[in-house]
């Protein structure tokens, strides 16, 4: 999923943010709650200040933003929702949304703040540059289950009483998560887990719930989510073109062009070649390097191993998140995917022996897709596997019950 950086919204509180002047001083500080436009997110500023009214539709409803009359301090609560918005972001990659958009310079590390239900990964003290102006800032990056934050405070300049003020407005913080609609009325089941474990690296890679048929409660939020992901990734925008892209997925997919290019190095006698010798003799009759050469030598064995079917788990299990999308974007009820994810794991079954068969086969084709190293995601497979009570548990070859 494309990731939402609200580049507009940052510069312009940036901007405001670093307005010259002098804050007010040498007065008891009276703590009033200021709350972000969807409830989730509230902080407690000093009554005086005047919240920011922040209207956008690039995932602001949770920010929370005040400053001084005069503007020239402010207080800015970021929140990435994970499940919405943070599809596939990681803390480092969140502070690059930050930084990157952010005018923050000179980050020295400081102690974090108390932060009550987040999990503080860090806090700096910084510079932070606004229409040619350069003032004091404090940063502190967190988390909690739901959401990534970035909570700054931006002032001219920064003395003890405004360190002390900004400790106590983070022991403020507060988060309500909403409780989330799921229209979904089917039962989970071990037969619905298992369609689920095809696709359960994808699916965390998105930072959703692979327990969950589609990663996500069935709602009007989700099924936008599915609409904007589909069409942004797979030219998918109602049931016709979601029923063409899953033929050609069932059908060709990307192992068709990859069984052409295996058939195509095949020619050069390379199947005849001892396997530690292949990679010498890829480099001796190919225009690649060293690296091109190891992956071929590797795909090669795939396709040795399992014919037609080499990168097969690739495609299925595309196709099998995809069903789940399908359904959360309403171009398929509920039904129609759970129908096409029990025929698609019949041939998914039939192919592989087992979990780690079929996942082996996935990470080959995710490295001739990407053209990158699946590093990541084999490491996302064994830490599902090694859950205590893991999907995984569940047998290769269950017999499949249907229950919907």
């Amino acid at each position: 999923m494309k990731k939402r950086k609200k580049k507009v919204i940052i510069l312009a509180m940036a901007i405001a943010l670093m307005v010259a002047g002098c804050g007010k001083s040498g007065k008891e500080i009276v703590l009033k709650e200021f709350v972000s436009d969807d409830e989730t997110v509230s902080i407690q500023l000093d009554e005086s200040w005047s919240p920011e009214k922040i209207n956008d539709e690039s995932g602001s409803e949770g920010w929370v933003a005040a400053f001084t009359e005069d503007n020239s301090e402010g207080v800015s609560v970021m929140q990435l929702t994970k499940s919405v918005y943070g599809a596939g972001v990681t803390m480092d990659r969140w502070k690059e949304i930050i930084e990157s958009t952010y005018p923050i310079s000179e980050p020295e590390d400081m102690e974090a703040p108390s932060v009550p239900g987040m999990d503080v990964d860090s806090a700096y003290s910084c510079v932070v540059t606004a229409d040619g102006v350069k003032g004091a800032g404090r940063v502190v990056y967190g988390e909690t289950d739901y959401a990534f934050y970035c909570i700054l405070y931006a002032a001219p300049k920064m003395n003890d009483q405004k360190e002390e003020y900004f400790k106590k407005v983070c022991a403020t913080f507060k988060e309500t998560v909403p409780e989330v609609e799921n229209a979904s009325v089917v039962e989970a089941t071990d037969t619905i887990q298992w369609f689920n474990n095809t696709c359960a690296v994808l699916t965390a890679v998105n930072s959703w719930d692979y327990t969950m048929f589609g990663g996500l409660p069935a709602n009007d939020m989700s099924k936008q989510i599915a609409q904007n992901l589909l069409a942004d990734w797979w030219e998918v925008t109602d049931k016709a073109s979601a029923d063409e892209n899953m033929e050609w997925l069932l059908t060709e997919g990307h192992r068709t062009s990859f069984l052409e290019d295996m058939a195509y190095i095949g020619e050069s006698g390379v199947g005849d070649v001892p396997k530690e010798e292949r990679v010498d003799f890829l480099l001796e009759n190919f225009y690649i390097d060293v690296e091109e050469a190891e992956n071929y030598d590797i795909w090669y064995s795939c396709y040795e191993k399992y014919g037609e079917n080499a990168l097969a788990a690739w495609d299925y299990s595309r196709a099998m998140s995809l069903l789940g999308n399908y359904y959360l974007a309403g171009f398929y009820t509920e039904t129609e995917a759970l129908d096409k994810s029990l025929e698609v794991a019949r041939v998914i079954q039939e192919a592989f022996d087992s979990w780690d068969d079929f996942m082996e086969n996935y990470f080959v084709g995710y490295e001739y897709w990407a053209e990158e190293s699946s590093e990541e995601r084999r490491g996302i497979y064994e830490d599902i596997k090694a859950e205590a009570d893991s999907p995984y548990d569940i047998e290769w070859n269950l017999a499949f019950e249907k229950t919907w």
